[in-house]
């Protein structure tokens, strides 16, 4: 396949476009030219033109993972499902996360780290933080240490039931209310009773 013509991108620094005879127009890096040694009039054979193509298609990806990481924090497995939803192939959004893994832009313990910390503060408990976790690619393996972040559930469970209350738990259907809303936060319903419990001999000894 003769290459037609091969020019610098106006669009992207550092990108070249290579158009083949056929119409076909790739998007190569610089350092794909020098390696390929490409030029107008080339031929390349089969074997050279598809060795260009993966290459090709494996820096597109490289670039998108990198615009998509620089926007927000994202784990290793969230970034190559996106990348794979944009279009990439398999292994080229594999190839492309493992590369940012590498150069230290994708890091799951830190990513793991960072999403207990804002869902603790947010006042959710270990089950829906797990969940959160799962949901956004994080291995397993992870989970535990990263769940050392998350604050004492009895501290958010107190804050969370006085903040709810305000002095009033004597009615039935509030309590009944109020533990199913803390279960739906994600606690284990041992801490949501025993929370509860504090909660109620605050009251009776008339601390709010």
């Amino acid at each position: 396949m003769r290459i037609a013509e091969l020019k610098p991108s106006e669009r992207k620094k550092g990108r070249f476009l290579v158009k083949l005879e056929d119409g076909d127009i790739l998007r190569v890096t610089e350092e794909e030219l020098l390696r390929f040694r490409l030029r107008e009039g080339m031929d390349l054979d089969g074997e050279a033109l598809e060795a260009l193509r993966s290459s090709a298609r494996t820096s597109a990806a490289k670039s998108q993972a990198a615009a998509i990481i620089g926007s927000r924090a994202l784990s290793k497995k969230e970034l190559t499902r996106r990348l794979v939803k944009k279009g990439n192939g398999q292994g080229d959004a594999q190839a492309a996360a493992d590369w940012l893994e590498d150069i230290g832009a994708v890091d799951d313990v830190a990513y793991a780290a960072s999403l207990v910390r804002h869902y603790g503060g947010r006042g959710y408990g270990p089950a829906r933080v797990r969940e959160e976790l799962r949901r956004r690619g994080v291995d397993r393996a992870l989970w535990e240490e990263a769940l050392e972040e998350l604050p004492d559930p009895a501290e958010i469970l107190d804050k969370l039931i006085q903040k709810r209350c305000r002095g009033d738990l004597s009615d039935p259907g509030e309590r009944r209310r109020t533990s199913d809303a803390l279960l739906r936060r994600g606690f284990a319903w041992r801490d949501v009773k025993a929370a509860m419990g504090r909660y109620a001999e605050m009251e009776e000894d008339g601390w709010e």
